[in-house]
């Protein structure tokens, strides 16, 4: 069929328009375009944009008049695909993964290598043919998994993940190889995901979009600034978004638009992409049906105007959607059954011996044919029709459509000239794209460096959004620089101080090192968005890369700036302008280099598991080969050369070098031999205990100790900046490089996951989710034909008594007799700026029991906030109003017992299907219900449900687990396992899904209203059948204003009525009621309303009656005796606390045991920790050097708590924020039974994995291997600082709002516990004022039971090169001369009988170094595990505490790290909270 061209026509010929595509136009416009034409400006085409008098083909058609007068060559490509073929592994299920599964691969490797060998490969979709012509639209139809979305990806080339493609896919003559290399922008897949960033608001989002396709040359010569705010205005008009612009786009957990507003926002910015041909899959989901509608109508204008190419796939399609598009294809099971005219495709299927009952649109005709359990058969067909997909195909190839299809094909292929399209998309790509500073076939419209500009402002839009990690980052760096600088206050300038100063210099790497690490946890999130705008051709992801360096910079070098200004002067570091500016220089560029090295560790990974894991072992390595815990020349020689890979090192030594260079250490203090008698010897005859001394020098030259001790010069400084330069740029071109190489674009389509032993043997063994007494075509009459009204009435009748057989046990259950009304509802909510905002105004209404109520509008109407203040629900704003139960207000067991079906299907992906409804049916239905009965109740609800052949399939991830229809039947049953007693709210339940999957969910809320269940639901694009089966509706428009509340009647004749005698136009025949209304209502973006619907309602005798009605309720139902509600249901929750914490404890160690990544990842990270530690200080000696290696060893046992932290963090939040989305607003169960299982559940597996780590290190460093030594340190490592730093991290997730910026806190607080230990500065040089910090510190402690443990009784014998030389005076010996000081001092003379040299060594035993260090083991060695355990119960009492005061506690001041401003919360007749 042609599409009509209204590019090429003129303002005045509308009478060309042909009579069989009257309905893709709409004259009254196109009169009114001949008006306005000459009035608007030529320049600007969101000028006087109005949302209410918006025409888009105004605004179309002057665009292509003024690129016709510019000479600007719009880019437009159909597509042809002859013999389509996707390849996949065959693999539709497959079984879970587990910690036990890898425990047992080693005993199943032939069956796994059989399993691999024997792996085959699967038709996704099997020999496609057709021809989408420039300016056409094509409608896919198919069951979800029948291979729609294959198609659209392929077709769009996103076909990386899949085995294989064959066939042939040519866009006029150019093949998919050309178009994805040089025109990749023009051909996109558009998800039906939603995938952006949420701190962003909505003008932010659309402006970017059009910023980077904003082409060079532009129609009117108007500036990039007036070109990118035409088209944002444009699209937020089209789409209704122009009152968003300020608000966040927002996601699952973050506060931001609603729903259908973000789905929006995600078509908008496909628009702004100006791609040629778009494959939309699922596009309008979460849309009401009159926007659906208008973003269908805007396609048509566009494919119309500007020859784009649309294949769109739309599981709920309207007859005027459907209406719209110029083709058809239908898929069944993965094979191509038609495809052709949208006109013929019914009269193909009807001729073929199905029929199409009456309702029924022709999308959803065209979608049963395909399943087996919804299509009805014409009498005398039965053994006629194709049933299967094969037979269908065979049909379908025999038939003359199938001729016509092959010959358009022909045409088309005779038609096209390559060279010369090839041509003109050159040109026109040329012509768009700037000529200079840009490859030649680049397929993105910027320039790397533009879009490197772009992107720095977005990243600096993102950092405003996210203030909590920016103030975070910031006050950590203050903090730490204050508490270090003052804890190194004016370090003495001599010798003494020498080990302090390498402190200072060391840490302060080691902090901005730690925060590097913490920063990979904000590069996870963004990874789906970047990907997704990589596909679109927005920019190349190396761009984002290296804005997101840059755009973190200012706030890194602020921060940086403040710590060393703060650090240098009060630490007494080299108080001189070179000196400071070097240390400034050295620290940050190390900063940069090292946050440059972990993004590059997590550009090349795919989880945050593995990269933290990676992050960790290579955090232990740049420590400890960084030159400070092991100097290089005592390093051994197999990894010494990683110090040489180590930008610390360098940076270290340079921080070294700038600061002793020039200085005299004076160590008169540290002069051998000394005391009582040799205070007249001559200086000649003594000589400093320290390293770089000379013999007869009472001072030690600062460049003599770092070399002697290091092996560092002053003169390599500007060499390493020179290295740290080169480090820096590679680590940054590796990070740009992994970026833009690392996809996670792509599935193999959806797998089931099921446990091992449940895995169906078959495909076949898969029954359909929809019983066949739960289907259309289970009670068609078989004599009834299309168009028989007496067949449509046996059908109803017949469909009516199908639908209301529920199961007795359920019938009895769902059994109730109370009424639900609530009278003058209005909510208003506080802005940011102070504005209010009325989001629901004086609603009213009622639901009795077996009553089905809808509740409809426009998005954005209110729909799911007033579901959510009706199931209280809300807690900020403020709410006003009366809700009543039987007339009497709400008491506290209000939620007890009603049951909320959220939007969102948020659910535990390692549970599965019967697991998540024991977990619900358990903790949510009365203690006084045997245990025995709620599981056979949920039996009950997995039957009704049609799941019982996924049953013990896992919950999973998308892709890899439950389809949509699957989890939304889930998200009901889960509510239904909780047998609310009073109401079910249901919030959008046929969203995603096909008209048949949409037939099921809602048939099933009809069988539940049946059997006497009160039920409440939202719904968007209901079809008149859908439609139909509710009793009431509630209707809304903008601003939370009642429109209708009532009866729907018989065939919606009572609500049409409503309508039409108060002025709406009429209804037609075929039109569907639900879309009728929205229509009367100006419900959409750009409709409009010709009267106030409010004003109407409540002016009517409706609304009156209805008024009086609940009145007339509330008195009869109030005079009656309260009906007995068992004092079960007044508690808050169902169970006892014990019961929640039992089971959220077994589903929580259930999570872990299914998470193999996770915990692997942590085993290999101690495992190659451990090892590495082990061999890098391998058989360490008592000797001086030997006992620093002990001390260091253990140091590093305590430090490695932080990547450890930080890979347990995201994990935790990301529990944590389920619970607080769903689990927590239900009263499943009490906060704190969470908070027991994470600790239950993390500690036992950390001690295991520290015991491998403990063996891993202990032994190999040559620690002491007595039963009690090795006991004592197991006990203390493996037990007690296991759970000391597993229950601080946790604490930490308590007060912050997401992962990146717990990291941040762990590493402030982590580093500044570790501070005031000892190790950097030692006790006796700690201020005054710091010492009740090293006396609070936890880790203070710690180290005083491992150091003690290790060194204690350590028999110490220096190495040559550590002894002390002097020469005593003519004619004594060694002994005769320092003997005396020996034995006062301590340490022992190498040589006591020699004359000259003599060699001290100033320990003999390691509890000489232990006393420096204020560790005494004798004292100690007990009574610090009584600290450590008071400090794990510290942790573990933070760990509640901190979750009530920061996340269950409401405060009238903001809570820290909250997404939105909170109000007070007023409610008439609220019920009290437990």
């Amino acid at each position: 069929m042609a599409s009509i061209d209204l590019e090429n026509q003129r303002d005045d010929d509308v009478t060309a328009v042909s009579v069989e595509n009257l309905h893709r136009v709409d004259l009254s416009r196109l009169e009114s375009l001949v008006r306005t034409l000459s009035t608007r400006s030529a320049a600007h085409a969101s000028d006087d944009l109005s949302e209410s008098d918006f025409k888009l083909e105004d605004v179309l058609r002057r665009r292509v008049r003024m690129h016709e007068q510019d000479g600007i060559k719009d880019r437009s490509v159909g597509v042809m695909f002859k013999g389509l073929t996707v390849k996949g592994i065959d693999m539709s299920t497959t079984s879970l993964l587990t910690i036990g599964e890898i425990l047992m691969a080693p005993f199943r490797m032939s069956e796994t290598l059989r399993d691999i060998r024997h792996r085959t490969l699967r038709n996704l979709i099997q020999d496609f043919n057709g021809v989408v012509n420039k300016g056409e639209m094509l409608l896919v139809l198919g069951r979800p998994g029948a291979g729609c979305s294959t198609f659209l990806r392929t077709i769009a080339g996103e076909t990386e993940s899949y085995k294989g493609v064959e066939g042939v896919i040519s866009y006029d003559g150019i093949d998919q190889q050309t178009m994805k290399a040089r025109f990749k922008g023009d051909v996109l897949y558009s998800s039906e995901t939603d995938e952006h960033f949420p701190t962003l608001n909505v003008n932010e989002t659309l402006s970017f979009a059009a910023d980077v396709k904003a082409p060079i040359v532009r129609a009117g010569n108007v500036s990039r600034k007036e070109y990118i705010e035409d088209v944002r205005d444009v699209l937020a008009t089209v789409f209704g978004l122009r009152h968003t612009y300020h608000t966040p786009v927002g996601n699952d957990f973050i506060r931001g638009v609603s729903g259908g507003e973000r789905k929006r926002v995600s078509l908008a910015e496909v628009m702004a992409g100006r791609a040629n041909l778009v494959s939309w899959d699922n596009s309008t989901r979460g849309l009401d049906a009159s926007t659906a509608l208008e973003y269908t109508q805007t396609l048509r204008t566009s494919t119309n105007l500007l020859k784009n190419t649309a294949i769109v796939a739309i599981y709920q399609a309207g007859e005027n959607i459907y209406n719209l598009f110029d083709k058809v294809t239908v898929i069944y099971a993965g094979r191509q059954v038609y495809f052709g005219p949208a006109t013929k495709a019914k009269a193909y299927f009807e001729q073929m011996g199905y029929i199409c009952p009456s309702r029924q649109t022709t999308a959803e005709f065209l979608t049963a044919v395909t399943d087996p359990a919804g299509r009805f058969v014409r009498s005398g067909y039965e053994n006629k029709v194709p049933a299967t997909a094969d037979e269908f195909v065979a049909y379908w190839k025999s038939s003359k459509d199938y001729e016509e299809m092959m010959a358009e094909i022909e045409e088309y292929e005779r038609s096209i000239n390559p060279p010369e399209t090839l041509k003109h998309l050159n040109d026109s790509a040329n012509q768009e794209r700037p000529k200079l500073a840009k490859r030649k076939n680049s397929p993105y419209t910027l320039s790397f460096w533009a879009q490197l500009r772009v992107l720095v402002r977005r990243g600096f839009q993102r950092q405003k959004g996210d203030k909590p990690y920016l103030i975070t980052s910031v006050f950590a760096s203050i903090v730490q620089s204050l508490i270090i600088g003052s804890l190194f206050y004016n370090v003495p300038a001599n010798f003494e101080g020498s080990f302090s100063r390498g402190g200072v210099l060391f840490f302060s790497l080691l902090f901005f090192t730690l925060n590097a690490v913490a920063e990979m946890a904000m590069l996870y999130p963004q990874r789906t968005v970047v990907d997704k705008q990589k596909r679109f051709a927005f920019y190349h992801p190396a761009a984002e890369a290296i804005a997101f360096i840059v755009t973190s910079m200012p706030i890194k070098i602020i921060a940086m700036t403040i710590f060393c200004l703060v650090l240098f002067f009060m630490s007494n570091l080299n108080r001189k302008a070179g000196q400071f500016f070097i240390f400034l220089l050295f620290v940050q560029f190390v900063t940069f280099t090292m946050t440059g090295f972990f993004q590059m560790i997590s550009s090349f990974t795919k989880t945050i598991e593995i990269a933290n894991s990676v992050a960790g072992l290579a955090l232990m390595v740049v420590f400890i080969y960084a030159g400070y815990l092991i100097p290089r020349p005592l390093m051994h020689p197999w990894f010494k050369w990683l110090s040489y890979l180590n930008p610390i090192a360098f940076g270290f030594e340079a921080l070294m070098g700038n600061e002793f260079h020039g200085r005299d250490l004076d160590c008169t203090a540290a002069l051998i031999p000394q005391g009582p008698g040799f205070a007249d010897v001559p200086l000649e005859y003594k000589v400093c205990a320290a390293t770089g001394s000379t013999p007869g020098m009472n001072f030690i030259l600062g460049d003599n100790y770092i070399t002697d001790a290091f092996q560092y010069k002053w003169t390599h400084v500007w060499r390493n900046f020179g290295i740290l330069i080169g480090f820096a740029i590679f680590f940054v071109v590796m990070y740009a490089i992994g970026t833009e190489i690392t996809s996670l674009s792509g599935t193999q389509g959806d797998v089931l996951v099921f446990r091992r032993g449940y895995v169906p043997k078959s495909p076949e063994d898969l029954k359909s989710d929809v019983s066949p007494d739960q289907t259309m075509a289970a009670v068609i009459d078989e004599k009834g034909e299309s168009g028989d009204s007496s067949a449509s009435s046996t059908t109803d009748k017949a469909m009516e008594e199908a639908i209301g057989k529920v199961p007795s046990r359920m019938n009895t259950a769902l059994r109730m007799n109370e009424v639900f009304s609530w009278q003058h509802v209005n909510y208003t909510i506080t802005l940011q700026d102070g504005e209010e905002r009325q989001l629901l105004c004086d609603v009213q209404g009622y639901t009795k029991p077996g009553t089905l109520t809808a509740l409809m509008g426009e998005s954005g109407a209110g729909k799911t906030t007033l579901l959510n203040t009706l199931a209280q629900r809300i807690n900020v704003g403020v709410i006003t109003g009366d809700m009543f139960v039987d007339g009497k207000p709400l008491n506290s067991g209000f939620k007890r017992r009603t049951g909320y079906v959220q939007q969102q299907d948020l659910h535990v992906p390692e549970s599965t299907v019967r697991e998540a409804l024991r977990f619900a049916a358990l903790l949510r239905q009365p203690k006084s219900v045997p245990l025995e009965d709620k599981y056979e109740y949920v039996e009950t609800v997995i039957e009704m449900l049609g799941m019982e052949s996924y049953a013990e399939a896992i919950v999973g991830v998308p892709g890899q687990g439950l389809n949509v229809e699957q989890r939304k039947k889930l998200s009901i049953g889960v509510e239904l396992a909780s047998k609310p007693s009073l109401l079910l709210f249901l919030d959008e339940p046929t969203s995603g899904l096909d008209s048949q999957s949409a037939w099921a969910v809602v048939q099933l809320l009809r069988r539940l209203a049946n059997a006497g269940q009160s039920i409440l639901c939202t719904i968007h694009q209901p079809s008149a059948t859908l439609f139909e089966q509710f009793d009431k509706l509630l209707l809304l428009k903008k601003g939370g204003q009642t429109v209708y509340f009532g009866d729907i009647g018989r065939n919606s004749q009572t609500l049409i009525d409503y309508f039409e005698g108060r002025g709406a136009p009429k209804c037609g025949e075929m039109e569907n009621p639900a879309e009728y209304i929205l229509n009367c209502i100006g419900a959409g973006a750009t409709a409009a309303a010709d009267r106030n619907w409010y004003d109407v309602w409540i002016n009517s005798p409706n609304f009156r009656q209805v008024t009086a009605e609940i009145e007339e309720l509330h008195a009869e139902l109030s005079s009656l005796p309260q009906q007995h509600v068992s004092k079960e249901f007044t508690n808050k929750f169902a169970v006892s606390w014990f019961t929640q914490a039992s089971a959220v404890t077994v589903r929580t160690y259930r999570q872990y045991w299914r998470s193999p990544t996770y915990l692997i990842a942590k085993v290999v990270l101690y495992i190659a920790a451990g090892l590495f530690t082990g061999f890098s200080f391998w058989k360490s000696e008592f000797t001086i050097a030997g006992v620093q290696n002990l001390l260091f060893g253990v140091f590093l046992s305590i430090i490695i708590a932080f990547p450890l932290i930080n890979q347990m963090q995201p994990r935790i939040i990301h529990i944590r924020e389920l619970y607080e989305v769903r689990e927590s607003a239900s009263n499943t169960y009490h906060w704190s039974a969470l908070i027991l299982s994470l600790l239950l559940a993390e500690i036992p597996y950390n001690v295991l994995f520290a015991s491998i780590y403990y063996c891993c290190y202990y032994f190999p460093i040559g620690y002491m291997r007595t039963a009690d030594r090795a006991g004592y340190y197991y006990f203390v490592y493996c037990i007690l600082y296991t759970c000391f730093w597993t229950t601080f991290g946790l604490g930490v997730t308590t007060f912050v709002p997401d992962a990146a910026t717990a990291n941040i806190a762990t590493s402030l607080l982590l580093s500044m516990v570790l501070s005031f230990s000892g190790i950097f500065q030692p006790p006796s040089l700690i201020p005054h004022f710091w010492k009740f910090m090293y006396r609070i510190s936890p880790i203070t402690y710690f180290l005083q039971s491992l150091l003690g443990n290790v060194l204690h009784d350590g028999k110490v014998h220096c190495a040559p090169s550590e002894f002390n030389v002097f020469t005593p005076p003519p004619g004594y010996s060694c002994y005769e001369y320092a003997g005396a000081f020996t034995e006062t001092a301590g340490g022992y003379l190498n040589n006591p009988n020699a004359t000259a040299n003599c060699e001290f060594c100033k320990w003999t035993v390691a509890d000489q170094y232990l006393s420096q260090v204020d560790i005494d083991y004798s004292g100690q060695h007990w009574r610090n595990i009584g600290f450590e355990c008071a400090y794990i119960l510290f942790n573990i009492a933070f760990c509640f505490f901190g979750f009530y005061v920061f996340r269950i506690a409401t405060w009238k001041l903001p809570k820290f790290g909250k997404k939105q401003k909170e109000t007070k919360v007023e409610q008439t007749n609220a019920p009290a909270e437990a």
